[in-house]
């Protein structure tokens, strides 16, 4: 029997948490999570990460085990799960259960990322200086000038992704569409894909309650003690960058909460889309 690797993911709030621990409990695995922000151990409340009953259930991996001080990419990542996954089959595991929901663990781990230069720190921080001091448009404009090929393909509202495109091109003097090479790594073990949804009214319904019971549980004191780090990648997201904007003034309590319950949706609806185009993903309807 070939190993497997059974990832189950979906959009935020759908009830993946719940789903994984059921699913390796019946097949004896622990959870790995490949979860982008759950990997933070200062980021708890914001990052719905499982609660202490659902870890005692079964073993879980990448839950709260990296600080925000230290840089963590998709690609430590995929080396990092890559060797967790190998050792656990070597324990005599046949199906190991994965889950969560971010796009780019995901891909990291199915697929392999392309080898990118890292640049320096001080290069990445003066980027994103600029990008919240001139805004995204100027510097996608500089990177349309670099490297007209990524302008077309990127999303240029994300500026954290034209950060990163910028800064390969700058640092490099090549483009970086340059270093992407579009090749799928292969694994020697089967990936399968469990994708969970949600009538749209329901699932947008449960996020909004789990705000609610995220600022119940103390969200905002969560986030004040983040405060010294609110510049560092991990913390812009969502849950954090909005009652950062409450801390400064910009919006009030309830309309910071109120952004959270939107911003959260949105992110669901963008998970959704991306992984409606992946045609090996099985769906479940809960």
């Amino acid at each position: 029997m070939r190993k497997k690797v059974e990832i189950i993911l979906g959009p935020t709030g759908v009830g993946k948490t719940d789903f994984s621990i059921d699913r390796a409990l019946e097949v004896s695995s622990p959870v790995i999570s490949c979860d982008s922000r759950q990997i933070y151990k200062e980021m708890r409340i914001g990052t719905a990460v499982p609660s202490d009953e659902q870890l005692a259930k079964v073993p879980h991996y990448f839950i709260r085990t990296v600080s925000v001080s230290t840089p963590y990419t998709a690609g430590d990542y995929e080396r990092d799960a890559l060797d967790l996954v190998e050792r656990l089959f070597a324990e005599g595991h046949e199906t190991l259960v994965m889950t969560g929901g971010s796009m780019l663990y995901v891909e990291a781990f199915c697929s392999g990322l392309d080898d990118i230069p890292e640049v320096p720190l001080s290069l990445r921080e003066h980027l994103m200086d600029c990008l919240y001091t001139e805004g995204v448009e100027v510097l996608a404009g500089e990177l349309k000038d670099l490297d007209p090929e990524t302008y077309e393909s990127i999303d240029l509202s994300n500026g954290r992704r034209v950060v990163r495109a910028l800064e390969v091109c700058l640092y490099t003097g090549l483009p970086f569409s340059s270093f992407k090479t579009g090749k799928s790594k292969t694994r020697d073990f089967e990936i399968e894909k469990v994708g969970l949804s949600r009538d749209r009214e329901e699932l947008y319904s449960r996020i909004d309650a789990r705000v609610l019971k995220m600022v119940e549980d103390g969200l905002e004191e969560e986030a004040r003690a983040l405060l010294p780090y609110r510049d560092l990648p991990a913390l812009r997201t969502v849950g954090y960058k909005e009652m950062f904007d409450y801390f400064d003034g910009v919006t009030d309590f309830d309309t910071a909460v109120s952004l959270i319950q939107r911003n959260s949706r949105h992110y669901a609806k963008r998970q959704l889309t991306w992984w409606r185009k992946d045609p090996d993903i099985r769906w479940i309807e809960l």
